[in-house]
């Protein structure tokens, strides 16, 4: 069974642009994004550039500042505290990677909470982490990374039971990885993450029902090492030796084996940049 992600993302994007409008009329102007782009990472720029037109579509004023490895780390931390000081600016993106000198700066401190929509921000972070059961979650005054919670939009959408389940995430991320298994918990599943320095990935796969695979290695999980019937959400992007988008799983193979699966594309992307796209409204919302 595939677990599409396209008419959930189409979905949660429908009421978008009115709830936008409405915050432009009680703010006297858009809600404003500023996002900082790394111009040494193409791939991700690229994406940046794809999610800065989507909300401007939806009436969002969008300001994206580039940056490269030779940017210095004061100018980059200094843009950030105006950024966050700014009261006309609602919402800050900084998609990573980063260069190495800024991605090691402690940027997040510089985030403003409230403006931090993908969950990045020290406050962010230890505000999730210390929710215990969905309710917290849903009571944040924060906000919770977009792909972590993308992952359980999609599998709420397909109706999959979380409570009392197995699940394994592969990648420990700070946006992913991490957050994601917290989730999870949240939702009474009982987690298990593995990594690179995981010995035997099939053994910790044995007893799975769920697998959330984020580690960016094509053909990773195979029918050899997944158990029949098993949920897999694929959030890696990978290229194969063809040059076309895949994740880390073998999908026709394990679709083989009865298992449900969520495609790349068309899984778990979409979804994000719906919930990405959620959180610059919400974060108009909160000030209006």
């Amino acid at each position: 069974m595939i677990l599409e992600g396209r008419t959930l993302a189409a979905a949660l994007r429908a009421p978008l642009a009115a709830r936008a409008e409405a915050v432009a009329q009680k703010l006297g102007r858009p809600i404003s994004l500023f996002a900082v782009g790394s111009t040494d990472d193409y791939g991700a720029y690229v994406y940046l550039k794809k999610e800065v037109q989507a909300a401007e579509k939806l009436g969002v004023r969008c300001q994206v500042y580039e940056i490269n490895k030779n940017t210095p780390v004061k100018e980059f931390l200094s843009l950030l505290q105006k950024a966050s000081a700014q009261p006309d600016i609602d919402a800050i993106l900084i998609p990573r990677p980063l260069p190495p000198a800024l991605a090691q700066s402690g940027f997040t401190h510089f985030i403003a909470p409230e403006k931090d929509i993908d969950g990045m921000s020290n406050v962010s972070a230890g505000n999730l982490f210390l929710c215990k059961t969905w309710q917290d979650i849903e009571a944040l005054p924060t906000f919770v990374p977009c792909t972590a919670m993308a992952v359980i939009r999609l599998l709420d959408a397909h109706n999959i039971e979380l409570p009392g389940k197995e699940a394994v995430v592969i990648g420990r991320s700070p946006t992913v990885g991490r957050p994601l298994a917290h989730l999870l918990t949240c939702r009474n599943a009982t987690v298990k993450i593995c990594h690179t320095c995981t010995r035997d990935l099939a053994f910790s796969l044995q007893n799975a029902d769920l697998i959330c695979a984020a580690a960016g290695h094509p053909g990773l999980l195979t029918p050899q090492n997944v158990p029949p019937g098993a949920t897999i959400i694929d959030i890696a992007t990978n290229l194969d030796p063809q040059g076309r988008l895949c994740g880390d799983a073998c999908t026709q193979q394990l679709l083989d084996k009865g298992c449900k699966i969520s495609p790349v594309p068309g899984g778990v992307g979409p979804v994000t940049l719906a919930c990405l796209l959620e959180n610059i409204i919400l974060s108009g919302e909160r000030k209006a």
